[in-house]
């Protein structure tokens, strides 16, 4: 890919973040939990949420990070990931993930543009021709549960190419000896000041077995 289209794909999302053509705004807080208490997270949850007759819904996603840079940036100017879920037939997931806001610091949560697209399979090849390059790759099981316009997620993270313990089973080595915990709520950019404090006094609510946080991502150089 020329430099030039490479300058033409930043700006047209800059563009379109300008525009308010991506109008979603995701308010995230996150945590982590033992394995050995998880299942005492997963049952306050059942009690707590929304799906308490059909319990929560699992999901196993394998999930590809792509990023775009600009000429001579060592910095990713465009951060994108596909998601491809390995459980169910469902189209691939394009998401689009910004920096998160620059603002009041005494906001309760991270604020970051997002949105999420379903494409074809051929989305992988397509970024690839676009000039986007695989950072990291990994794949994501665990379960959602949902309390209002809320989302909860207990999920574990496993490296790519673990040893099978099934056949047809690849992804079998965990990172950690810990499941991630999040919470998030996607809403349009302006008017959605109530959220944060809601997503606090849900958070309250897991205490003391996790505690959910706003993580500064500027200050550890990535973003999730």
């Amino acid at each position: 890919m020329t430099t030039g289209n490479i300058t033409s794909a930043i700006d047209a999302l800059s563009q379109a973040i300008h525009c308010n053509i991506i109008p979603q705004h995701e308010y995230l807080l996150q945590g982590s939990i033992l394995d050995s208490q998880v299942e005492h997270l997963l049952h306050r949850l059942k009690g707590l949420c929304d799906n308490v007759d059909t319990g929560p819904e699992s999901f196993h996603d394998h999930e590809v990070c792509f990023s775009l840079r600009a000429p001579n940036q060592a910095t990713p100017t465009l951060l994108l990931r596909v998601r491809k879920a390995n459980d169910v037939d469902a189209p691939y997931q394009l998401r689009y993930i910004g920096q998160q806001e620059v603002g009041d610091r005494t906001r309760p949560t991270l604020v970051r543009n997002s949105l999420d697209i379903a494409c074809t399979s051929t989305v992988v090849e397509y970024l690839q021709e676009l000039g986007c390059r695989i950072d990291f790759e990994y794949t994501n099981r665990g379960y959602m549960f949902r309390k209002g316009r809320m989302k909860i997620t207990v999920s574990k993270i496993f490296k790519m190419g673990g040893i099978p313990t099934k056949p047809g089973e690849s992804y079998t080595e965990p990172i950690s000896q810990s499941y991630l915990v999040e919470l998030s709520v996607l809403a349009p950019g302006t008017g959605q000041d109530g959220i944060g404090k809601d997503m606090m006094q849900f958070a309250e609510q897991l205490k003391p077995l996790v505690q959910l946080e706003k993580i500064d991502y500027k200050r550890l150089g990535n973003i999730p």
